[in-house]
């Protein structure tokens, strides 16, 4: 890895065949152990990651773990600390409900980190994550948080911009709002006009309510949306990580909501790029958002990126994996290399619901509007 980072100012600069020859060379040198053959390891704590110095903009490492027989992505979503969409999309032509038994699946537990100030909560809707930078003590280094979140649907889209956290509630109850009130007679299935906390209650246990009329990061009674676009423009986890956040934001953190879907970072003297499939209602191009992150990126000798490397990074935009890539890296696959096969550690719950019951949890997962 030290000569991607010694060369890496050559490449942007050399031909296509000196880039070709030096990539050849790499993958001779690291070759590629089967995933079957590598050691397990344990997982890497899924939230909680600690900034090594100021520069770092990348935090975790891929992994990769096998399935048992009963294991949904889901289900392996949730105990490794990623959203829905982010594990199917990591893992195309995997049925997400049946992956079959002893099937090795792709965890993005790698993330770019927004580039915004890194103080309070960011929300970055385009990558469906949350990331929190509590405030460091002198001479301490900084520690980011990430979740999956859901969030707004396509009509009832997210807000972006920079607000604060102006209340906070435990078991909140749910004014349910006059239209999704006449929704549900029209369905045939009439809602209250007040929801109490409890299970049935789409807020969860815990709400932070934004300097945004109407705008809440709350949790959820319906786990298995999370990671998708679920709401009506509220921001939703899972009950675990609403829990820790709300004894750690205060009222007064800052709040900022940005839509970044193509990101690069740094991690260790390497350059990645990590790209989502932009909001089908984004109001700016994909190839305007590129360009504009391209623009204003430069190498490690810090100079703008040539004309090759910028056509090898649209070229990974295309596939939108979510999954940081070595820029310098001529392989869409080289992350398969770093990854760290890791042991299973999904609990089968008793009392979970059948998998009929969690097809039906995600057909009416967005059904409801939040609002107090």
């Amino acid at each position: 890895m030290k000569r991607l980072v010694v060369l890496l100012p050559l490449l942007v600069v050399a031909g296509c065949a000196t880039l070709d020859d030096f990539l050849a060379s790499i993958r001779k040198d690291q070759g590629s152990i089967a995933l079957e053959q590598r050691p397990i390891e344990m997982p890497i704590a899924p939230n909680s990651f600690v900034l090594t110095h100021a520069d770092q903009s990348v935090v975790g490492v891929p992994q990769v773990v096998f399935t048992r027989s009963e294991d949904t992505l889901s289900d392996l979503a949730r105990e490794y600390g990623l959203g829905y969409d982010e594990i199917v999309t990591a893992n195309p032509g995997i049925d997400p409900w049946l992956p079959g038994k002893n099937t090795p699946i792709v965890l993005p537990t790698q993330f770019v980190l927004p580039s915004t100030p890194r103080k309070g909560v960011i929300l970055n809707i385009a990558t469906k994550r949350l990331f929190y930078y509590p405030e460091a003590a002198d001479g301490e280094q900084q520690q980011v948080l990430t979740y999956p979140i859901g969030i707004g649907r396509v009509g009832w889209e997210t807000p972006l911009g920079a607000t604060t956290v102006v209340s906070k509630a435990k078991d909140p109850s749910w004014w349910v709002p006059a239209s999704v009130r006449q929704e549900h007679v029209e369905l045939g299935d009439p809602l209250p006009a007040v929801v109490p906390p409890g299970p049935d209650n789409p807020l969860g246990t815990r709400v932070l309510k934004l300097d945004m009329p109407g705008y809440l990061i709350h949790g959820t009674n319906q786990p298995y949306g999370v990671g998708m676009r679920v709401s009506h423009g509220c921001v939703r986890l899972y009950p675990e990580n609403i829990e820790l956040l709300y004894t750690l934001v205060g009222i007064g953190e800052s709040v900022m909501i940005v839509n970044e879907p193509y990101q690069m970072g740094w991690q260790d003297g390497i350059l990645y790029f990590e790209a989502h499939e932009p909001l089908k209602d984004d109001a700016v191009s994909a190839e305007q958002r590129l360009q504009a992150l391209l623009d204003k990126q430069v190498d490690a000798a810090a100079r703008p990126l040539n004309n090759h490397l910028q056509d090898h990074v649209r070229s990974l935009a295309k596939s939108a994996s979510g999954i940081p890539l070595s820029v310098v890296t001529y392989d869409a696959n080289e992350f398969m290399v770093r990854a760290r096969v890791v042991e299973n550690t999904v609990e089968m719950d008793p009392n979970a619901p059948t998998l009929t019951e969690i097809r039906e949890m995600m057909d009416d997962v967005g059904d409801e509007t939040e609002s107090l």
